[in-house]
Formats: C-alpha cells, structure tokens, sequence
C-alpha cells in the first residue's frame, strides 16, 4: 500500500470527527430524500477529483442523513472497490503523473458478464466557499473553490476558513447499465468519465460561474477591441484631439462602468442580506428556481425581473446565491454609482451605465463592447426591460436600449448555421411581488406631481429607520424561459444570415415583440398575495369601505377564480383563508377594522386608498377577463354568448396589451370556461339559450358590481381617450395633444368621484394606451398626426355600449368641458 493511503487510513477517524465538528453545509442539493436511487442497485459516489476532504465530508452527510455509505467496499469480480470514486487527477504530484485512467472498467466488465444487474452513480460535487475565478487581494480567500487547481494545502486552508460556508451538490444517479453499447470496455470506460466530466464542469458553471478577468485586464481589453479602437479613431478625427488623449477618455468610460465582483463582498452580503431580510420580511417565497439550475450550466442566462423597488436586484442576488447559482452581473443606473453604497454594489456585481448615451459615440462603443464580453463569457447578467420602476404598480411597457445590445451581441458570437454545441442564450422572466415596498410613500408623491428626489447615502440611513416596520412577506416568482435562438428563429428566420450588417433590418421589428413577450412572461408568474386582493376588492367599492362578511364573500371568490381559470401559467397564491389575509392586511397598517352595531366594517382612508392601488395594479392584469365578462353584465342583464363575445371583442386585445396579458387562446374559448366558471359561483345562471344574472339575489349581484369595478377605470380612460380623438378630425391632434387632454380629463373625473388615485390619470398609461391602438390598427400616425379611420369609429361604438347610459353620460360630460383642456 502507497505511503500515502497507509497515511490517509491512520487519520482518517480523527479528521472524519473533526470535519464533523466543524463544517456546516449551508445548502444540500437535492436534497437527500429526494435522490431517485435504486435500494436493489449498488450505488457508488463519484467525486470530480481526488479530495480526502470532500470524501469525509460526504462519509459524515450520508452517516447522518442515512444515506448508502461512502466507506463500503464492493466487490466486482475479483475486483473490491470502496463506494466513493474519484476521477483521477491528470496534474502532476511529487514528480509523477496521477494515473489518467477512469477507474469504471471493472464495473463495465461486471455488468458484460451480468446483463441482468446494474450500478447507479451518484455525481457529488462539493465547493468549499463560492469564489468565481479571479485572483483577489484578500489572501485568505484564495482558500475558496474556484476554477483554479485546489491543491493539498490550499484545501487544507480552504477546510478553515470557509468550513462555514460549504455546498454539496449531488447529480441525477447515472444508470451505468444504460451508458454501454458494443464498443469494447476501455471505450466505454472513457465515455463514462466523459459524461460525468461534462456534469462536473456544467455544475461548477453553473455555482462559479465562468472565469473572471482581473478588472484592469478586462478593460484594457475592451479598450483595445476593434470596435472601440474604431470608435477612438472617429471620435479623435472629428473632435481634432490626438488618438491617446481619447484612447484615455474611453478607458475611464470603461472604469465607470465596470464591475469587480468579489467574493469577500459576496460573503459579507450575502450575511447583511440575510440579517435584513429576516428583519423586513416574515419569509421570501421562491418558486420556479430549479427549471434555471438546469439550464444554468449549459446557457447564458439573462434575468430580467420586473422593476418595483430598489430592493429588487439585491433580493434576486441573494435568492440566486443562496439556492447555489451565480449572483448575475446587474445594469444599474449611474445615479446609484453614490460614495460608498456604489463601490459595495459595484463589488456585488453592479455595472453602472448612464440613463442616455446615444449622442456619445465612444460612451456607447466602449458600454456595447463591455456587455458583449461578458455575454460571450456566459457570465449571467441581469437587467430590468421598463428601465425604470414602476410607480403605478403596473408593467411598464419595455424600453429597446438593453434588449437591443443583447441582441446585437448575441448576433456576433452565432454561427450562421443553427447547431447543438453553440452556448445559447435564454431569458429569465422574473416576478416579484411584496406585500409592502420601502418606497410606497415616494411613489405616492411623485405621482402627485413632486419631483423625483435623488438618490443619496442618506436614504441609506432612512431605510434603516424603517426595519422597525412591518413589510409582510415577499414572492420571487421565475417565469417561463425564453430561449432567444428559438424566439429569432420563429419570428425572423433570416436573423442569422443578416447578422453582420451594421444595423440588421430584423431588429427593428423583433426587439419590441421581444420585449412585449418577456413582459407577459413576467407577468404570466405573478405572485398573489393578501394585500393585492384586499386591494382588489376595497378599491372597487365607492367610498372605500366594505361590510366584513362581503369582503370574505368576495375575497374568496377572487382566489376560487385563480385556482379555477389562474391568469397566469406560474402564478402563486396566498396561504391561509380570507380573515388571515384581512389580519394581514391590517397589521401591515393599510386598512382600519371598525366595530359598527350591525356588524364590522373594513375602511381605509384617502392616502392609504392610494396606496393600495399601486398593490392592485400589480395583479390586476390575473382578472381582466373576469373583471371585463362582469362588467358587461353590469348594463345588460342577459347576452348570449355569441353577443358578449362581440361585445368584448373591441376592448379585450387593447386589454390584453396595456396590462402585458398572455392570452394564447382564443376570446370565445377562454370566455366559455370563464362564464361556466361563473355558474359554478352562482354569479350566472344559463337559461333558454342565454346567460343572465340570478334574480332576486342581491349579494351576488354585490359581488358581480364588485368584480366589474376591476376594470372600470381602465374602461374609462379608454372611453375618455377615444372620446376625445372623435371629437375632432382624423390627423388633427398630435399624440402628445391626444395624451394630455385625455390626461386632463382623466383628472377632472378623479375630482369630480373622489377618486385620489393619482395613477389614474399618469399621463405613461394614456401613452400606452395610444401605442396599443396603433399596435392593433385602429389608428396611425403620419408626420406625429394621428389617424383614424371607421374601424376606430365602429369599435368605439361597440366599446361604449359596455357601459349603462348613466355612467356614459358622466363621461361625455366630462369631455364636454373644454374649458379644461
């Protein structure tokens, strides 16, 4: 026996309790109960390379968690093997070279002259600390995994100081009666340990991360880059400076852009984050995350979470840090490069770029070429497709900037024929729901009007102020990916062919259905929770007060629907039972329970009625079809189907399009499952061929008023909008015109109701109203004229009559009133 085996077995009992006693694994994936093996099939551990320091480790885990044990001896032929195998090391050790041979030819002989058995192999990659592969001054955490060789005393180092913050990962069980053909044993023997290399190194990807340049070196390099040396030479000639001076300006570009993660400031965050979340939020829910970890290894991810708080790319890091994956490098705007807090983000994995840089050739050179490199690396990157938060609550219609240079860059690495090896590149929707947001009050404000403040170190100290508050729970829900080969291939098909051309043609049409689609896919994952639907319900109620035993009526009808019709594929509901949610609501401070002698009501005042309007606007898209069928029963008291689908026809695709609606079937079918769901409620009844409200039942009838008022006011700003365009011949307003007056007029209501609900009338939501008539051909602007023609007329008709002749009254007369325009 070698020296050093005679070494390992002496220490082996001491080091094995030593381990024990003092590392702690932080995360076991799967985990172990939920490892499909085989009890009938022997089962034998496979380690990436030797480690006696992974081997203890794994002994201790399967000892405790009851798992098949590492230290077993098996036996195949004439041959004894221990059941934890390491793939041999190829560097060289004390002057000789470790044997390159994969140790499975005695399992693939036993299983030739067995058929009828088989052997599992269970992958088990362990990463001592989480350090992506870059050479950092804080010499101790050299001792973290990385990409680099870990050797005997680095591990040693390594088992120290980072035994705190250990990962254990195990693979899907190989089956290796699966893995042989006819070819002889020494094929398969290398077919195997290739297979499990290829897991190994995409499991590594997918917790490390592709290897970091040294910060300096990677702007050099995107400084030296042709296309920035291109730009350096335009730039010089056109300003008459000399080529170094620019070649300068472009390096300091590069420096204010640049990230330099570090694995220090990932530890020490990932520590604070924990510590706050635990102070803010009861629970973080996260759904979806194990879709992403298979494809993390093999693709270039792209997460594009909606925009509702700073928060946001602080949660999403650490979500993804702490279920094994690697925090992505963030695009953050440069007014958050503040002293201090923009030097931790910036070591966090933030890159800073400037709200506009279209007019600044070299600026936008030198930002194109530093998202390119990372992207060719498969560095994951994420970013926010509305560029800004969201201060009505809704989604934001995408802007094209990073959607663009995505798209450009990813143009530049495809080959132009489609082929299986190439890395592809796959967007992560992302929804984030919160039961309450830090920045519900600034949003409230610059709604009103007020100027957006700038951000400072201080809001620092004002956030900290707030950790006594109750914020609730917050959801991260991941969507349905999107893979963006597959995406171009079916929308352009002739993308690859044309990808050299300085401004491809087929960008200017795919980039916006790009972004529409993410947008849906985020919003196809919202996260429901108890302050969306108590908002829901309360802000559909005219003075903002409800008897408690309607609300509980009604907040259970809305969370039957979704369970019945959910309005998104990957939505998530709330737990517990409407007087929970109620509670909820209530500690969180947005509502007020009053005792009454007849019985107990729910109110909210003004301020806080704004508020929660921001939280309904988060959802509200999960019933727009149910809001619009109740709706129209509102003015009509019995419609065939055939009549109700005409009647919703006109208003259901603009709906679909300013809330980012999936809807891949069609209005009659979705409608029919919709008004039997109805039925089943007892909202409707079907009779003599037509369907009508119940007579006689005033609390249903409560309740279908309740459901209709989810879209009365999106119903309403489309009526005054179109309202005001009719009022005047085609081609007379400009969209800008069209959009303020019907702002206007939007306002005047709001006054006239009582209605303090700023986003009511956000001057963005008529703008995006405007872009999806175009989109769906009721109208088109000519010299920033716009145009109409009958089927604007028509379809406005039809719209009107949705609603009853008192309330279409109240909005004519509104728009009436030019005075106010």
């Amino acid at each position: 026996m070698a020296w050093n085996s005679v070494f390992s077995n002496l220490v082996r009992a001491p080091l094995r309790r030593l381990i024990a006693t003092w590392v702690e694994l932080r995360l076991i994936e799967p985990s172990p109960e939920r490892l499909d093996l085989n009890p009938e099939c022997p089962i034998l551990y496979v380690l990436p390379h030797p480690a006696l320091s992974d081997t203890l480790l794994l002994e201790s885990l399967c000892s405790r968690r009851g798992l098949p044990s590492p230290t077993r001896r098996l036996t195949f032929g004439r041959t004894t093997l221990r059941a934890c195998l390491p793939l041999p090391a190829t560097s060289r050790r004390f002057g000789r070279r470790a044997p390159p041979t994969p140790p499975f030819t005695a399992l693939i002989e036993h299983l030739t002259n067995h058929p009828g058995e088989d052997i599992q192999l269970v992958p088990v990659s362990v990463f001592w600390g989480r350090a992506p592969g870059k050479r950092f001054g804080f010499w101790k955490m050299l001792a973290a995994d990385s990409w680099q060789f870990t050797g005997s005393l680095r591990r040693a180092l390594s088992v120290i100081v980072n035994g705190k913050s250990v990962e254990l990962h195990f693979g899907a069980p190989l089956h290796l009666k699966d893995l042989l053909d006819e070819r002889p044993s020494a094929m398969a023997n290398r077919k195997v340990a290739r297979l499990l290399r290829v897991h190994f190194r995409r499991m590594r990807t997918r917790v490390l991360g592709p290897d970091l340049s040294h910060r300096r070196t990677l702007i050099d390099g995107v400084v030296g880059s042709p296309a920035v040396r291109q730009a350096i030479d335009e730039v010089a000639a056109a300003q008459g400076r000399s080529t170094a001076r620019i070649k300068k300006r472009a390096w300091r570009y590069g420096h204010e852009i640049a990230s330099n993660m570090s694995y220090p400031v990932l530890r020490f965050m990932d520590s604070l984050l924990e510590r706050l979340w635990n102070r803010l939020y009861e629970g973080v829910d996260v759904h979806g995350l194990e879709h992403i970890k298979a494809l993390a290894g093999e693709h270039t991810l792209v997460y594009v979470p909606c925009h509702r708080s700073h928060i946001d790319y602080l949660l999403l890091s650490y979500v993804l840090y702490r279920d094994g994956l690697m925090p992505p490098h963030i695009a953050a705007g440069r007014n958050l490069d503040m002293p201090l807090i923009g030097s931790l983000l910036r070591r966090g994995g933030a890159f800073f770029m400037r709200r506009s840089f279209k007019d600044n050739r070299l600026y936008g050179a030198v930002f194109n070429e530093y998202l390119h490199r990372l992207l060719s690396r498969g560095h994951p990157l994420e970013y926010f497709i509305e560029g800004g938060r969201s201060r009505s609550g809704r989604m934001l219609s995408p802007r094209p900037g990073m959607l663009a240079m995505t798209l450009r860059s990813h143009a530049r690495t495809s080959p132009a024929i489609a082929t299986d090896r190439a890395r592809g590149l796959v967007f992560v929707p992302v929804y984030i729901g919160y039961e309450k947001v830090l920045e519900s009050n600034a949003y409230l404000k610059e709604l009103k009007g007020h100027q957006k403040r700038k951000e400072s170190p201080l809001d620092l100290v004002r956030v900290l102020g707030q950790l006594r508050q109750p914020f609730g729970r917050v959801a991260v829900n991941i969507g349905d990916p999107l893979y963006l080969d597959a995406f171009l291939d079916h929308h352009t098909p002739q993308w690859r062919l044309q990808r050299d051309l300085p401004r491809s043609p087929w960008m200017t049409d795919v980039i916006p259905r790009l972004g529409n689609e993410l947008a849906r896919r985020i919003n196809d994952a919202a996260a429901l929770n108890a302050v969306n639907l108590v908002a829901l319900v309360l802000l559909s109620t005219p003075h903002h007060a409800i008897e408690t035993q309607l609300l509980i009526r009604q907040l259970n009808l809305l969370d039957t629907l979704q369970r019945r019709l959910p309005g998104g594929a990957h939505i998530s509901l709330p737990k517990g039972d409407a007087e929970t949610w109620i509670a909820q609501v209530a500690d969180l401070g947005f509502i007020e329970r009053r005792d009454q002698a007849l019985g107990e009501l729910i109110l909210t005042d003004a301020a806080h009625a704004s508020l929660l309007s921001w939280y309904r606007n988060n959802v509200l898209h999960l019933f727009a079809l149910a809001g619009l069928t109740a709706f129209a029963f509102r003015n009509n008291a019995r419609l065939r189907q055939a009549e109700l689908h005409d009647l919703l026809a006109p208003s259901w695709p603009i709906l679909c399009r300013e809330l980012f609606i999936a809807s891949p079937t069609a209005l009659d079918t979705t409608l029919r499952d919709m008004l039997e769901t109805f039925a089943e409620q007892g909202l409707l009844e079907f009779k003599d061929g037509a369907w009508q409200r119940p007579s006689g039942l005033l609390e249903v009838n409560e309740q279908l008023q309740l459901l209709g008022g989810l879209v009365q006011p999106t119903l309403e700003r489309g009526f005054l909008l179109l309202t005001t365009l009719l009022r005047k011949p085609s081609g007379t307003l400009s969209q800008d015109a069209l959009a303020e007056q019907s702002r206007q007029f939007a306002e005047r209501l709001a006054l006239l109701s009582g209605r303090e609900a700023p986003e009511f009338f956000d001057a963005r939501v008529f703008a995006g109203l405007i872009e999806s008539l175009h989109d769906e051909g009721w109208l088109w602007l000519e010299q920033d004229r716009v145009h109409y023609g009958s089927t604007l007329e028509q379809g406005a008709r039809r719209a009107s009559t949705l609603f009853d002749p008192a309330l279409r009254q109240r909005l004519l007369q509104i728009t009436e009133t030019q005075g106010s325009v």
